[in-house]
């Protein structure tokens, strides 16, 4: 469990012009699904994710890794980094080896991870991000943008992290890259039962790939439930700048002609299923 208690954090608190990123942000994340976290640009998302790993230290509040706050011996905030692995909006800033493999091991190495044991590491890692081995000895700069989220993701998963963080991870993947990678992080989840929490502006992906999402507007926590009740809740997202699936886009315009297959609508598939719902209790006269 990790755990926001009373957090606000303000950039250059000290200066001439702070600037307050998150204001009394309380929030307890588990492991039970994987975690949406939305919000317009400016919304605090990735601050609130830099306070997880230690990368920010909070201006106010506590934020409690298994009931420890991470802060308590700052000498260990290393250890924390460990734990909890953040995978970063901009990969490119994420890279700094001489080749890709080295990037990689660079994590499970700084653990005292060594010999077969930390090449496992690696090996499991790069099969887990879809990265073709015939890059591990390219410089990670002369990667793609996608291949480098790829090696990026690959070099926290190999940490084998117990809270794994991860700001757009799809950035810079074609569809088909995109349902690849978030279809196996969400396998991770179930495989591991870490505690992941995805940041993202894909409506699309949020419904697709995550159980519970949490709503970012101005520095504060504003919504927390399913993806169906948050979603449910079109016009107050729309209030903040923020949009839903087109499916449910769709279950809204339906009901507006009788046909009412619920609010809580997200996905293809569950908009199938409550439509048939309907022709089942037969109620087709609607023009189903």
């Amino acid at each position: 469990m990790i755990e926001l208690k009373n957090v606000s954090f303000v950039y250059g608190e000290r200066g001439v012009h702070p600037v307050r990123a998150l204001s009394d942000v309380s929030v307890t994340l588990d492991n039970r699904g994987v975690t949406g976290l939305i919000g317009k640009t400016g919304s605090g998302k990735s601050t609130l994710v830099q306070l997880l790993n230690g990368l920010l230290k909070p201006t106010e509040g506590q934020v409690f890794l298994d009931g420890g706050d991470i802060w308590a011996d700052p000498k260990k905030i290393r250890d924390v980094r460990f734990r909890v692995g953040l995978v970063m909006q901009y990969a490119e800033y994420q890279l700094f080896e001489e080749t890709v493999r080295a990037d990689i091991a660079f994590g499970p190495k700084n653990m005292g991870l060594s010999g077969e044991e930390l090449d496992r590491a690696v090996a499991d890692a790069v099969r887990f991000a879809g990265l073709e081995e015939d890059l591990l000895d390219s410089s990670p700069f002369d990667l793609s943008g996608g291949q480098k989220r790829r090696a990026a993701l690959a070099g926290v998963v190999a940490m084998r992290p117990e809270v794994l963080v991860l700001d757009e991870p799809a950035a810079g993947l074609d569809p088909g890259g995109r349902r690849e990678i978030l279809g196996r992080i969400r396998q991770y989840q179930k495989d591991t039962g870490s505690i992941v929490i995805i940041v993202s502006h894909s409506m699309e992906d949020m419904a697709m790939y995550c159980d519970r999402l949490l709503v970012m507007n101005d520095g504060r926590l504003v919504m927390d439930g399913t993806r169906g009740e948050i979603f449910s809740r079109a016009e107050e997202l729309g209030s903040l700048g923020l949009d839903v699936p087109e499916v449910t886009k769709l279950a809204a315009a339906l009901a507006r002609r009788g046909i009412d297959i619920g609010r809580d609508v997200y996905t293809v598939d569950y908009a199938v299923e409550k439509l048939l719902g309907l022709l089942g209790e037969g109620r087709g006269s609607h023009g189903i």
